[in-house]
């Protein structure tokens, strides 16, 4: 606006100055323009020089008795000052003329700002345009001819028309302008919001992506379709977009909580805590709930795959943590590490294979994955594949030179394979001593691996069986002759019981320790057990190779152990030779001779035994029968009792069944006629043992070769 002239004086007032001065001189003459300090000098007003002879006045006057009435001559007093103070003229007031208009008396400014608002009309650049569309005219609008003078805001309302700012007091940077409204924007916002409300989420998504399109830079367009794809279980894309409007709104207490629970239901629990932390004020423990919950879960899995020798509890911790995953979240690849781990815990079959599939479906996600790779090597390992199981652990390492876990196990399969290897060709090679040793290192390399140990266990259990220790006293013949005799020569059988029993632990289905078990109980004298375990196996599993020829071994070794052993009274291996089993019997003869033991009632009927387990046994056909268990009486009746083989095979055998196996043998290994030929094929050639104190000595029965009718040769 365009101020007056107000920083001079105007000639009316140099006028009544002079006039001033023609009054106080007492001139008859005046000015035909008088002023308002003309005019008090009228004899009938009071001068204002007059208010100095009123003080005797009202200083006699406060003296007065009557309160009320000094009271009321101190309050005009009052009100005549502040009335001289306010009006310059009274008190001589004068201003610089290059001060500023707010410097100046509230009285003076009144009346310029009225005069200013009668002479001059407003200006476009007065008008206050923040809230208003930015339109400019050609020409201001005129000011209406009527207008009343408004007030500068020093004593009433302010008024966009007041002075400007003084220059010291304008900010030194403009105010942000504040964004335009984009209307196309918020009617798709509004029709979005309104699917939304009616749960047409697809909808809804669509509205808000081009209320996007039209506003990009906006946070709230992006924060409803996340709400949306929350609502849709489209999770990642919701991730996406919150993270957008986060960075575009920051500490946005709404759009924070939006995507704190994107987190959690993916299945990031730590980085939702971490968002929670940073609203303001902080949200309740009912919106925490689901994040420590889920956080909570997985340490207790992660600490028993680590610690615990159990995996249960871990499987049911991943469990409870999986239940506040969104609808169709997939399980983070790190919790399926983690069951992968406790099924390999586990280490049954069943386990052994939902291991393997956690490890196949990491792998078809992507097959250069080291740690499922690792995973997948272990399941291999521990099913007794180490030679798969090596390569996988390479192939990790050639994607994570720096893995751990893939470096740990690949020394230890390759260290026990090594050891395994060594043991089983020192087996073969009848070192069974070395074998043990080799045997008993391999196991404690990962003593956690059941099934490679239980492979171990067993093949220990084979070595015990071979191995030879030295037991003394086995019967009272041995016992008598202790001090003539060597010791014996037997079998760690109890501790081959033992292995097999470890191994079926650590391997319930091991059917492999199971025979070898029985076998051990079998040839530790226990046939009778054998037996009994050779059926169950069979019964069990019919299909296993051999099950059937091992019952049958098992049954006919519990007869032959109901008859005399002629190896145990004689005292020797039943891989003895003849030197050994002659050297045996000769010393025992002479111990147990009845002459030399005239008071002994038994030593006849031990030298008789002694006698006839030599004779048994120095002969090689009758040994090879006895040890095959095809005669189970007497020697001294063997095939005897009736003429002639009525049927075939009849009479004399006394109806014991015999193994095929064992009936090829009788004959020989072969049909088709040995020495002559005979009528019939078969020729049976029997010579006595002959004993080494000659024919008198044990009453020897010699039987020469006698013909038989159909060509049998005896």
């Amino acid at each position: 606006m365009v101020l007056p002239n107000i920083f001079t004086r105007s000639s009316r007032l140099k006028k009544n100055s002079t006039s001033d001065v023609n009054i106080d001189r007492g001139s008859p003459s005046s000015s035909p323009i008088k002023s308002k300090n003309s005019a008090s000098s009228s004899p009938t007003k009071r001068s204002p020089k007059k208010d100095s002879n009123a003080r005797p006045f009202l200083e006699s006057l406060s003296t007065t008795n009557d309160p009320n009435v000094a009271r009321r001559s101190r309050s005009r007093a009052r009100n005549r000052r502040s009335s001289d103070a306010s009006d310059p003229e009274r008190r001589g007031y004068s201003w610089d003329p290059t001060s500023h208009p707010l410097n100046l008396p509230p009285g003076e400014l009144r009346r310029l700002s009225a005069l200013s608002a009668m002479s001059d009309p407003p200006s476009p650049m007065d008008l206050d345009t923040e809230d208003q569309p930015s339109i400019i005219t050609s020409s201001p609008a005129p000011a209406p001819s009527d207008a009343f003078p408004f007030t500068n805001g020093i004593n009433g309302t302010r008024r966009d028309d007041s002075p400007a700012v003084p220059p010291h007091k304008i900010p030194t940077s403009p105010s942000p302008p504040r964004p335009a409204v984009n209307a196309a924007a918020e009617a798709f916002k509004a029709a979005g919001n309104k699917f939304f409300n009616e749960k047409e989420y697809d909808k809804a998504i669509k509205e808000y992506s081009k209320a996007i399109d039209a506003d990009p830079l906006s946070s709230t367009y992006r924060s409803n379709r996340a709400a949306a794809l929350i609502s849709a279980n489209r999770f990642s894309e919701a991730l996406e977009d919150a993270k957008a409007a986060n960075d575009r709104d920051p500490d946005n207490p709404k759009i924070l909580h939006r995507l704190a629970r994107v987190y959690t239901n993916l299945g990031r629990p730590s980085e939702a805590l971490d968002i929670y932390s940073q609203i303001k004020p902080p949200v309740s423990a009912k919106d925490l709930a689901p994040a420590k919950s889920m956080q909570r879960n997985i340490k207790v899995a992660e600490d028993e795959v680590r610690d615990s020798s159990s995996a249960s509890m871990a499987l049911f911790a991943l469990d409870q943590a999986e239940r506040g995953l969104g609808a169709g979240v997939d399980r983070p690849r790190k919790w399926k590490l983690l069951r992968g781990e406790s099924h390999l815990k586990l280490g049954n079959a069943n386990a052994l294979g939902d291991a393997q599939n956690v490890a196949m479906s990491l792998l078809r996600s992507n097959n250069q994955d080291p740690e499922a790779l690792v995973l997948r090597g272990r399941v291999l390992y521990a099913q007794g594949e180490n030679g798969k199981a090596i390569q996988h652990f390479r192939q990790a390492l050639s994607c994570d030179p720096d893995l751990r876990n893939a470096v740990k196990y690949l020394r230890m399969v390759q260290k026990l394979d090594k050891l395994k290897e060594q043991g089983n060709a020192a087996y073969k090679a009848g070192r069974s001593e070395e074998a043990l040793d080799l045997y008993s290192e391999a196991l404690e390399v990962d003593p956690t691996n059941k099934g490679t140990n239980s492979k171990i266990l067993q093949n220990r259990a084979l070595a015990y069986i071979k191995v030879r220790g030295i037991l003394r006293g086995e019967n009272p013949l041995m016992a008598l002759s202790a001090d003539i005799i060597d010791p014996t020569q037997l079998k760690k059988f109890d501790e081959a019981v033992a292995d097999c029993t470890r191994a079926l632990e650590l391997d319930p289905t091991y059917v492999k320790a199971r025979k070898t078990k029985a076998k051990a109980m079998g040839e530790s004298g226990s046939w009778e057990e054998a037996a009994r375990e050779y059926k169950k196996i069979a019964e069990e599993n019919p299909s296993e190779p051999g099950i059937q020829k091992d019952v049958r071994h098992a049954e006919l070794e519990l007869k032959k152990s109901k008859r005399k052993d002629y190896y145990k009274i004689l005292g020797v291996d039943k891989s003895a030779g003849d030197n050994e089993i002659k050297k045996a019997y000769r010393k025992l003869a002479i111990v147990h001779h009845p002459d030399k033991n005239p008071d002994d009632v038994h030593a006849a009927e031990r030298f008789k035994d002694i006698g006839e387990a030599y004779e048994t046994l120095s002969d090689a056909q009758k040994r090879q029968r006895y040890d095959s268990g095809e005669d189970l009486l007497d020697p001294a009746d063997m095939f005897g009792g009736g003429a002639g083989f009525p049927g075939g095979m009849g009479g004399g055998m006394g109806g014991v069944q015999i193994d095929p196996e064992m009936l090829f043998s009788m004959f020989g290994g072969g049909g088709g006629g040995g020495g002559g030929a005979q009528p019939g094929g078969f020729r049976f050639a029997s010579s006595s043992g002959g004993s080494p104190f000659g024919q008198a000595g044990m009453g020897g029965r010699g039987r020469g070769a006698s013909g038989f009718p159909g060509g049998f040769s005896f």
